[in-house]
């Protein structure tokens, strides 16, 4: 009874305590000589997922997933109000422009503060968070320039912290180019490879100076940190969203489960772990995950506390921080830090989950996204060519739909399937824009000679299904006394000759070119399976059956200056000998070896007819003769219900038995010559198809496959790969390209920085392919080149993997919560999707191939962009230019320089981006410096002012320059080769400079530019 009646006075005492205002003192900064915990305040927000990126933003379709990002947004800024000490960082600019076009001047006033005093903060500052494996660098240049530069113009102000965070690897080119090229002084992110990250823990080498490229070296390094738990999420029990399930700090005493002692000792606890695996006194806390702070009061009223109590404890020190807040701090103590080369590929969170399957999932939204980029680039040289008009129609819908479209879980593959399609529709939208605008450009510039700033009257057609040979307006027939106008533009800053392809109805048919000269051209039969793709994803795209079936794929020579177009004319063949030649079918009969050569120039491949297979490639030029095989293989994916649960999904790829897929011999191998090209047809199976293309002209081959859909009747997904085999000795080593730009030697079942425990020996050697692939031995060079985004391997020395499809059904429980099972329907009936797709082959002598593979990859990336008109009547070439360069007539950009970016922005300037296409050292020739002189870049405009800026634009390249920070490093740099820049460009010469691997940005002003035309 009487500890009873104690207990009930203890009860009573405790209800009776009086509660009184706290005023937090949230003021603490950094302290000397304390472990300082910097709390960073975060949201992450994915710009599509489960959710489309609209529906993330206003809150929608919330029985998938519960995220408002306008929430989010509406909460922090009165939460920022509340206390000047808090903090918080954004991130992605596709959400927050939509954010800010909805706010008044009041609110955009208040924000404008908060930007200004650094409680709000922009990191990384692209329109998404663009992954690293699957995108091209040019893309990723694009979107961090847009985003950085709506917050220049909005705010004043340049990003200098990249903040990587949720990307599944990262790459060597996000580090040197879209990191210290940007102008960031740190960059963090969080999934590295599960046995990377714990030997980093142990040498607390988490955080170190990255040097991203062999070739710039220092000069292009920055400082990283991957975060010590493989996520960005709070430390356990710190999570403060409304309904998440971390205690609060539960400070009135006069309520039950008052608990601040307790959670100042969870917070020290969990300090002090942070700083045993972490150099200097000062450790990073992510206070956020995705979509969190939709209710911000309650994260910042906890920090708030937990800053208070924390401090007044003393045993460590925590202050609200921002990213760049830590790096000073980091750069402050003056330690020496680790040194890393190369990346973060490939990335496993455990044994049997490598996320290599990324690499290749959705292979038609890869394809889509690489195609409209390349379209992209030359739209913006048309619209400048013309001149830009802001009301609309302008490229920034394609823009706006192409930045978006790198995000992580975009161009990855890794989404829903309905927000796949929504960002395939957004490039769709976007695409009509930008059609409308290279089609009106083209019209300006055929009729420049005559239209006296009238609205031009020329209306040209393209065809965005021309790869499955549908194009309407070549499809005419011209018996009628009709002929079709083509024009060919080439994006390229050289001189460029291809082949052009279109279907035609009629076998009588001639091609002249600029000059009314017959040229020679030659038909190829339209085969079987190309009409039946073509029919069915016809009326699966539009609605609607073709009307007309083409019998012939028409070829033609086309040479086209740089920056410009030639004209070529397709008409009835009136006159003997004129005609296109027709194909020549080739039979077994007659064979004296059982063998069979292919090209008409220097390469030749010589078939086996009995077994219908590749067996040798003859240069004759460059003495090359090696053997060469080509099959195709598919993995059974795992469907995760042995002892590991782990199945292979959308990011992760889990192969459990590799079955060949043979072809069955002679009966599957039909050739076609003639004096343009030559193609070997290839039946493999029923729902596999190949064209190999060998062109007199050009010394590698084309390979067109066409796989799908993928047979899952048996319950089993299936992963498509092409193994491309050469009796070389490679020694377990292969190089693969970072982002289309480096090339970073790989060796199998080898990691640079730590001794790999091999658990999965294919997945965990796959990599990404952007540009291509290569081998080399003692003698020779074997590169394959892709046309999108693959994963890919050397899993046997000698050989070149390549997965091109994959077909899954199960998924591999990383959130997306569905199997990647693609397929397209007409009404309600489904079929699998259906990939078809190029990949190209070559083999050099050894220290020759990187010309090809840098020159190639500039024309893969950006194809021949044609347009089409009708003519009637009269002469097209005396009454339209017929021929077109934005260069002067001597000119042509150096063989080692891309021009990346022409475009006119919305005040007039012009945004000019040039790269250097060679690594130091890759070829004798053109791995040297190089210069553009832009007086014959732009013969006809006087630059008036010629302003170098960082990569994105945001700044100019000396304040970046002046501002870098430099930090030290563990060992000596004696031994590091010294880069070496462009220098700075006279104002007089106008000669821009370019060393090995440099990109340079420049804003240029002209005297005089043209402007729009007057629309009547």
């Amino acid at each position: 009874m009487a500890i009873g009646v104690l207990l009930l006075a203890f009860f009573v005492s405790f209800l009776c305590s009086e509660s009184r205002y706290i005023a937090y003192n949230t003021s603490q900064g950094i302290v000397p000589g304390k472990i300082n915990v910097h709390l960073v305040p975060h949201t992450h927000d994915d710009v599509g997922w489960l959710k489309t990126i609209d529906q993330y933003y206003v809150g929608s379709n919330n029985s998938i997933q519960v995220a408002c990002v306008q929430n989010v947004l509406d909460s922090v800024v009165p939460a920022l109000l509340a206390d000047k000490n808090r903090k918080f960082i954004y991130v992605e600019i596709a959400f927050f422009q939509r954010w800010w076009r909805d706010q008044s001047e009041a609110v955009k006033s208040t924000v404008k503060q908060l930007v200004s005093s650094a409680q709000l903060e922009f990191i990384n500052g692209g329109m998404c968070m663009h992954d690293e494996a699957a995108p091209h660098y040019i893309d990723m240049i694009d979107q961090t320039t847009m985003g950085h530069r709506f917050i220049k113009q909005e705010f004043g102000v340049t990003p200098r912290i990249g903040w990587q965070i949720d990307p599944f690897g990262h790459s060597a080119v996000q580090a040197y180019l879209l990191g210290a090229e940007v102008g960031f002084d740190s960059l963090f992110f969080a999934r590295i490879d599960y046995q990377d990250r714990d030997k980093r823990k142990n040498e607390k080498s988490l955080e170190f100076i990255w040097r991203g490229s062999k070739t710039l070296g220092s000069s292009a390094q920055i400082f990283a940190g991957a975060f010590h738990r493989g996520n960005y999420e709070p430390p356990s029990g710190f999570y403060f969203e409304v309904n998440d399930d971390s205690p609060i700090v539960q400070d009135d005493i006069s309520l039950f489960d008052y608990n601040v002692e307790e959670r100042v000792n969870d917070f020290v606890a969990a300090a002090l772990s942070q700083a045993n695996v972490t150099r200097t006194n000062h450790i990073m806390w992510t206070m956020g995950t995705d979509f969190k702070y939709q209710y911000a009061h309650t994260w910042f009223r906890n920090m708030d506390k937990l800053i208070h109590y924390v401090n007044e404890d003393g045993r460590v020190n925590a202050l609200y921080s921002t990213p760049s807040i830590y790096t000073d701090a980091k750069h402050a103590t003056s330690e020496s830090w680790p040194v890393k080369t190369d990346d973060f590929f490939p990335y496993a969170d455990r044994a049997n989950a490598y996320w290599t399957g990324y690499f290749t999932s959705r292979p038609a939204l890869k394809r889509y996204v690489r195609l409209l980029s390349g379209y992209y680039l030359a739209a913006r040289q048309l619209e400048f060519f013309k001149g830009r008009n802001n009301l609309r129609p302008n490229t920034d819908t394609l823009a706006d739909a192409l930045a978006v479209a790198q995000h992580h879980d975009a161009v990855s593959g890794t989404e829903k399937q309905h927000v796949a399609n929504d960002y395939a529709k957004r490039l769709s939208i976007g695409y009509v824009e930008a059609e409308e605008i290279v089609g009106s450009s083209l019209a300006y510039l055929v009729e420049s000679s005559n239209t006296a700033r009238r609205k031009p009257m020329t209306k040209f057609e393209q065809c965005s299904l021309l790869n499955i040979s549908y194009c309407p307006p070549s499809e005419m027939d011209f018996s009628r006394g009709k002929s079709l106008v083509v024009v060919v533009y080439n994006s390229l800053g050289w001189k460029r000759e291809d082949v052009v392809r279109i279907p035609v109805i009629s076998e009588s048919v001639t091609v002249q070119d600029s000059s009314g000269k017959v040229i020679e051209s030659q038909l190829l039969p339209l085969a079987n399976v190309s009409v039946g793709i073509r029919n069915y994803h016809v009326k699966a795209y539009l609605g609607k059956s073709p009307g007309i079936t083409p019998k012939y794929w028409l070829t033609f020579l086309a040479s086209v200056p740089p920056l410009g177009f030639s004209t070529f004319i397709v008409s009835e063949a009136k006159q003997a000998g004129s005609s296109a030649i027709a194909s020549t079918l080739h039979t077994s009969a007659g064979s004296e070896n059982g063998t069979i050569e292919v090209g008409q120039g220097n390469l030749k491949l010589i078939y086996s007819i009995d077994e219908g297979k590749l067996t040798q490639y003859i240069n004759s030029r460059s003495s090359v003769k090696a053997s060469l095989h080509q099959s195709y293989s598919f993995y059974t994916g795992s469907n995760g219900t042995d002892k590991d649960p782990q199945a292979s999904g959308a990011y992760i790829f889990r192969p459990n038995v590799t079955f060949p897929i043979s072809s069955k011999g002679k009966d599957t191998l039909t050739v076609l010559r003639g004096p343009i090209l030559d193609e070997v047809h290839q039946r493999i199976n029923p729902w596999i198809y190949q064209v190999t293309r060998v062109y007199k002209a050009k010394e590698h081959a084309e390979v067109e496959f066409s796989v799908g859909p993928i047979p899952v009747d048996d319950g089993i997904g299936k992963e498509i790969i092409t193994q491309i085999t050469t009796t070389m000795d490679s020694n377990k080593t292969f190089y693969t390209d970072s982002n289309g730009r480096d090339f970073i030697k790989r060796i199998r079942d080898s990691r640079t920085d730590w001794d790999l425990q091999v658990n999965q020996p294919i997945a965990g050697n796959y990599y990404p392919i952007n540009l291509g692939i290569y081998m080399v031995d003692n003698r020779t060079e074997f590169s394959v080149l892709v046309d999108r985004s693959v994963g890919g391997s050397s899993v046997v020395d000698g050989q070149v993997e390549l997965m091109l499809h994959r077909r899954l059904l199960h998924d591999d429980s990383r959130g997306v919560a569905e199997s990647l099972n693609e397929q397209v329907c007409i009404l309600d009936e489904c079929t699998g999707l259906i990939i078809q797709g190029n990949f190209y082959l070559r083999i050099d002598p050894l220290g020759e191939g990187a010309k090809w593979r840098r020159s190639a990859g500039q024309e893969i990336y950006s194809p021949f962009l044609l347009a089409f008109t009708e003519q009637v009547e009269g002469n097209w070439t005396s009454s339209h230019v017929s021929t077109f360069s934005g260069v002067d007539p001597s000119y042509n950009l150096p063989d080692n320089v891309a021009l990346l970016t022409l475009q006119e922005l919305e005040d007039g300037n012009v945004l000019l981006r040039l790269a250097h296409l060679y690594e130091m050292g890759e070829d004798k020739d053109l791995a040297v410096m190089a210069s553009v002189d832009l007086k014959k870049l732009f013969p006809e405009k006087k630059i008036s002012k010629l302003v170098e800026r960082n990569l994105s634009a945001s700044q100019e390249r000396a304040e970046m320059e002046k501002k870098r920070l430099v930090w030290n490093v563990e060992g000596t740099s004696a031994d590091e080769p010294k880069a070496t820049r462009g220098e700075s460009v006279d104002p007089a010469k106008l000669v821009v400079e370019l060393s090995p691997m440099e990109i340079r940005t420049f804003i240029i002003t002209f005297d005089y530019i043209f402007l729009p035309m007057v629309d009547f």
